[in-house]
């Protein structure tokens, strides 16, 4: 392709004007150079047209332009720097395969007698004095010191007395939420999570929140706002002291890790006998079964998506894709053969699709044989 055809086709590409053929012209041209060192610095750099299709993807989904961005597999044997070029040009698809599931639903019996129902903002709070109040949309709830409109809860400052009581943020599975607190740090809970937090907020003493169970995305009020006052979120087995950044830590009670991802600043992450420091753009891991912190560079982009309303798979097993779909669509996934559960895959989906059309795409790329509802459970076959 020449420079002026890529240009051009680029240009119409990041403006929603290319067709079907010539978007795939597109994508294979730049997805043949991904891993080689033969690019033409002219047209721009790799990086800087991957953010700009990256861009182009994530206003198709909010637009609702796509429904299914469809899965591709991941071979083990490939080597990483072709399986991060394989990703990319999976993302670039959406806009290319975005109808393969609608075109494909009469392919799978649909599942019977339950209704299967898409994640929504749900959650519940827990009371000092053990009152049990249900947020969700459609249901306000204002006190003195907080305020809810089903979709988010916001503390405010200025009517918190100081103080030590707890509130407790319980999202179940199938929902999600937003929680503002006292010190105008900004909490995302992913499904079936629960955080414990104060009401209120010493300035000058340190912050401490709890991370019971599940998944959070902080966005941490700096320090310099708090007189100097540290920030640190408690989980079963670790510590993350922060001064101010924006961080995931993830802490499922059924998964053997408990991930922490850091996006900006600096976190400290410590356990009983270790303690270490992260940079932006790595992860620490550390195992139930004993107390050493792994730390390796992780795709951020990848760890974050769920907030953005994404599921990325990147060489994910499909046991595990089955724990994170039946979080969100409140059902449990079996596998009438475990060796199905081990098969890895590439991909992202819209977290507003049907559990329906997400398994349906799965199908069709010939890694699994059908599913059924059996027993109020999903069988894959």
């Amino acid at each position: 392709m020449k420079k002026e055809e890529f240009l051009t086709l680029l240009n119409r590409y990041l403006s929603g004007d290319t067709n079907r053929e010539e978007s795939k012209k597109l994508l294979h041209f730049y997805e043949s150079f991904q891993t080689s060192e033969e690019w033409d610095e002219s047209l721009g750099s790799k990086e800087e047209i991957q953010n700009k299709m990256l861009h182009r993807i994530q206003t198709a989904i909010k637009a609702g332009e796509t429904e299914v961005i469809p899965l591709r597999p991941f071979y083990t044997r490939t080597s990483f720097r072709v399986a991060v070029a394989a990703s990319v040009a999976m993302l670039i698809s959406i806009t290319l395969l975005f109808n393969t599931a609608k075109n494909a639903k009469n392919n799978i019996p649909a599942i019977a007698n339950k209704n299967i129902l898409i994640g929504t903002d749900k959650a519940t709070l827990t009371l000092e004095d053990g009152s049990v109040i249900t947020l969700e949309k459609g249901k306000g709830y204002a006190t003195g010191n907080a305020s809810s409109n089903g979709e988010k809860l916001i503390y405010n400052a200025k009517n918190n007395p100081a103080g030590i009581a707890n509130n407790f943020l319980t999202i179940p599975r199938g929902g999600q939420f937003f929680v503002q607190l006292a010190d105008s740090t900004r909490v995302w809970l992913n499904s079936e999570s629960q955080l414990k937090y104060p009401v209120a907020f010493v300035d000058g003493e340190t912050r401490q929140v709890e991370l019971v169970y599940g998944e959070a995305y902080f966005e941490v009020s700096p320090s310099t706002k708090h007189k100097g006052s540290k920030f640190k979120v408690k989980t079963q087995m670790q510590n993350v002291e922060v001064i101010g950044t924006e961080f995931n830590i993830k802490a499922y009670k059924d998964e053997s890790t408990i991930y922490t991802t850091l996006v900006k600043g600096k976190v400290a992450v410590s356990n009983v006998t270790n303690k270490e420091i992260l940079a932006p753009n790595e992860q620490s891991r550390i195992s139930k079964s004993n107390d050493h912190i792994a730390i390796s560079e992780v795709d951020v982009y990848n760890e974050i998506s769920w907030r953005k309303g994404l599921f990325v798979f990147k060489g994910m097993p499909l046991k595990d894709i089955a724990k994170v779909l039946s979080r969100w669509y409140d059902t449990d996934i079996e596998f009438a053969d475990p060796a199905l559960g081990n098969v890895k895959f590439n991909g992202v989906l819209n977290k507003n699709q049907k559990l329906e059309d997400i398994l349906t795409t799965i199908k069709n790329i010939n890694f699994i044989n059908a599913y059924e509802k059996k027993d109020n459970k999903i069988i894959i076959k």
